[in-house]
């Protein structure tokens, strides 16, 4: 694994951490975190694969 796809994997699980965070402040509803989320997958398995 490459330093770059290291970095892809601990930034979208620090992405998906910090929605669920503010979910629980009450800042962001349910479907921001579907969407955060499937964003946030979507964009690292795309530059994950590419690379």
């Amino acid at each position: 694994m490459t330093d770059a796809q290291m970095g892809l994997s601990i930034v979208t699980q620090g992405i998906m951490l910090f929605a669920i965070a503010i979910y629980r402040m009450g800042v962001l509803q349910r479907t921001g975190i579907v969407s955060a989320a499937q964003a946030a997958i979507a964009i690292a398995a795309s530059l994950f694969l590419r690379r």
